[in-house]
């Protein structure tokens, strides 16, 4: 089936790769970037470009209004380019607040245009100490404090919005540690590494598949349980993009 859909944060390292994925498929869809400067690239994707802050609650709500999806797909993140070290104090309260802000409003913005379904990014190392592999219905880890705290904050408040924020469908997809073009790494990383374009078909795949809920997405390891993801989204982790 055919989707309009609204892509946040379409110039991203998934969010790139997510477009062509989706245009493939025969989905219209609209991408947006906070920065004039890359909203060139959309077009050059196949995505219609809309330049808006995800902070700007009026903003956000007009161009999803405009854009009429039903489909609303959330890979907002305020990362420095190749994570780096030095940048990453700072990018993570950035990034919580968007998570936690960011998110409401573009729930907001999606139920008031009448969207049936959200698509949103997490991550998959925030699980509390325990058995491993962690499956999707194992606690996270609400003792953390210092940086993983306010990370686990900003978590929390995304996958909380988007499983409850009705009459929206809400679809978390926890990834683990991306690599790939445009990640900053090109081969794997951390304990529960994914490729950039697994991550992208798995938003994809997330479109017509799954039942609201919970979702680890990564290529097979030790920390976290996939099962899920293969099963209900038909996710494999060994899917590349043709041509690079």
């Amino acid at each position: 089936m055919r989707h309009r859909i609204f892509l946040a944060g379409a110039t991203g390292a998934i969010g790139q790769r997510l477009i062509r994925l989706l245009r493939a498929a025969g989905h219209h869809v609209t991408g947006t970037t906070r920065f004039e400067a890359k909203a060139p690239m959309l077009p050059a994707l196949g995505a219609e470009p809309v330049v808006v802050d995800v902070f700007d609650a009026d903003a956000l709500k007009q161009a999803v209004l405009s854009a009429k999806p039903d489909i609303v797909i959330h890979q907002l993140t305020d990362l420095p380019p190749g994570l780096d070290p030095a940048k990453m104090a700072d990018a993570i309260g950035r990034n919580a607040r968007i998570r936690e802000e960011g998110t409401h409003n573009l729930i907001d913005a999606s139920i008031a245009a009448g969207a049936r379904r959200l698509i949103a990014q997490s991550i998959a190392w925030m699980y509390a100490p325990g058995p491993q592999p962690h499956r999707e219905g194992d606690p996270l880890d609400r003792a953390a404090d210092g940086p993983r705290g306010i990370t686990l904050a900003g978590v929390v408040s995304l996958e909380t919005q988007t499983l409850q924020s009705p009459p929206l469908e809400g679809i978390v997809l926890r990834y683990g540690q991306l690599y790939g073009p445009g990640t900053g790494s090109e081969t794997p990383r951390g304990q529960a590494p994914l490729h950039v374009d697994a991550a992208a078909h798995a938003a994809l795949l997330a479109i017509d598949r799954g039942t609201p809920g919970f979702y680890n997405i990564a290529e097979p390891n030790d920390l976290i349980a996939t099962g899920k993801a293969r099963h209900d989204l038909g996710f494999d982790a060994s899917f590349r993009l043709p041509n690079g």
